[in-house]
């Protein structure tokens, strides 16, 4: 087994989903690179793309087919303008026609070159797809590509995550791994021995910085969604409720800058009601850009999107744990903590319910605070067991595909479970502690592989069927 840098857990995004938006944009550009390894898209007559199992039955609330579309026009959504989403997408719908790869205009049919087919699932993975494309000449070059969670994408003989894994100096497959090395080299973080493993991909300080920009990047996304009113797109018509609590918190307060309004946050009386409130309105605000295709931190999916950066607000606003050194280290370790259920069980909900998504952020965070708190590298990892054992079975049954019901609100409950956890395991002795993390990780994926596909981000069971809202 290799290695995975915690920026491949931690990363910039585009909402709704990261295995339902961000894996098939992944998947459609990579189909371009091989058709242009191979072939030439000016020979290109038609594409075709197949949904199929999860990505087709919640297709339209993740914007599964927006993601194909725009991935096969060869746009970038860490760079595409996100205001101008519906107008690229509308204009291909309207027009019938794509440009393919920003080179060759085609022909494109939405129900014809484009399909999600909710009767079929492909055996290798719910997240399944296929894309041909016809050649002037009458020859085809298909592929099957998989969505397996955090964007990752996967075809039967080749995964994108295992291209950027490599083997570390000091491997940690394990939680019991990362203790033994802590030990063996006479470290006193996990932060410690993450930043000697992250030397295999980059200097130290590149790292740091990155995590800073990871930083900024959440920033910015929180006070986007803090000043941002009005209906969430998809038909359920929720109403965005962060810059409406930002407004209450704030009472007269007035700011025009990004700073201007953190300052304020800052200021605020310290009470647990006060401090309650202002972390939900962050992880609000963060999954209502993510609703509304907006630019977010994938951590370690975007259904999940919020927990971190309210935690890691939670932290910069409200303790003393504020530094720029508190901000690295508590990314590292959240990451780290990532790459653990990444390799051992799963972070795609369409494999393991919504305790792959917010349960394993919650966990994350609940490390990355335990470790700028002060917690020993035993304490750091019984946060994270602690925060995963309280999200055990947790469904994902999203309500009419969307990323928004019950999505949005469980992110600010697994950031408030994420700092009760950190707070339990630095007042505890891990000595004494029962469950490690790891066999919460081992539970966490036989409840996974035991749960009802109605139950596995598919619309078919629980909330989305108590809820009577045809599929947008």
């Amino acid at each position: 087994m290799q290695s995975i840098s915690v920026f491949e857990i931690i990363k910039v995004g585009i909402g709704p989903s990261s295995s339902h938006t961000m894996g098939p944009w992944n998947a459609a550009e990579n189909f371009l690179r091989q058709i242009r390894a191979d072939y030439r898209l000016s020979d290109v007559a038609e594409v075709y793309v197949e949904f199929f199992g999860s990505l087709a039955k919640t297709g339209i609330g993740h914007g599964t087919d927006i993601a194909g579309m725009l991935g096969l026009s060869g746009e970038d959504y860490q760079k595409i303008d996100t205001t101008t989403i519906n107008e690229k997408i509308d204009r291909i719908r309207t027009e019938e026609l794509l440009y393919l790869g920003g080179e060759k205009t085609i022909p494109f049919v939405y129900g014809k070159h484009l399909i999600l087919n909710m009767k079929k699932s492909l055996d290798f993975h719910p997240n399944g797809m296929i894309f041909r494309a016809v050649f002037a000449d009458g020859s085809e070059l298909i592929q099957d590509y998989y969505s397996i969670g955090g964007g990752f994408i996967a075809t039967k003989n080749e995964n994108s995550m295992e291209k950027s894994c490599i083997r570390t100096l000091y491997p940690c497959h394990s939680g019991r791994d990362v203790l033994e090395n802590i030990k063996k080299l006479g470290l006193s973080s996990v932060s410690d021995l993450v930043f000697l493993n992250e030397e295999s991909w980059r200097s130290r300080e590149e790292t740091e910085n990155a995590a800073l920009y990871i930083w900024d990047q959440i920033c910015e996304c929180i006070y986007k969604g803090v000043n941002q009113e009005g209906i969430l797109p998809g038909g359920l018509k929720v109403s965005r409720r962060a810059a409406a609590l930002n407004r209450k918190l704030l009472g007269d307060l007035q700011y025009s800058t990004q700073e201007e309004w953190l300052e304020y946050v800052k200021s605020a009386d310290g009470t647990f009601t006060t401090i309650n409130k202002w972390v939900s309105c962050f992880a609000l605000a963060v999954n209502e850009e993510n609703a509304g295709f907006g630019r977010i931190i994938t951590a370690p999916t975007n259904g999940a999107s919020g927990v971190i950066p309210a935690v890691l607000m939670y932290a910069q606003a409200f303790t003393q744990h504020n530094t720029k050194e508190d901000i690295i280290r508590f990314i590292l370790v959240a990451g780290e903590i990532g790459t653990l259920f990444k390799k051992n069980a799963t972070i795609s909900a369409a494999m393991g319910g919504c305790q792959a998504e917010v349960g394993v952020s919650s966990a994350m965070a609940a490390a990355g605070l335990t470790e700028i708190m002060g917690g020993t590298p035993a304490q750091v990892l019984m946060a994270a067991e602690i925060a995963m054992e309280h999200h055990l079975g947790l469904t994902c049954d999203p309500v009419a595909g969307l990323v928004q019901i019950p999505c949005i609100e469980r992110n600010s409950m697994g950031a408030i479970k994420a700092i009760t956890a950190a707070n339990i395991a630095i007042e505890s002795d891990p000595e004494k502690a029962r469950v490690t993390l790891d066999e919460v990780i081992q539970s966490m994926w036989e409840t996974a592989q035991s749960m009802n596909d109605r139950f596995k981000e598919t619309s078919e069971g629980g909330l989305a069927i108590a809820v009577n809202v045809a599929e947008c």
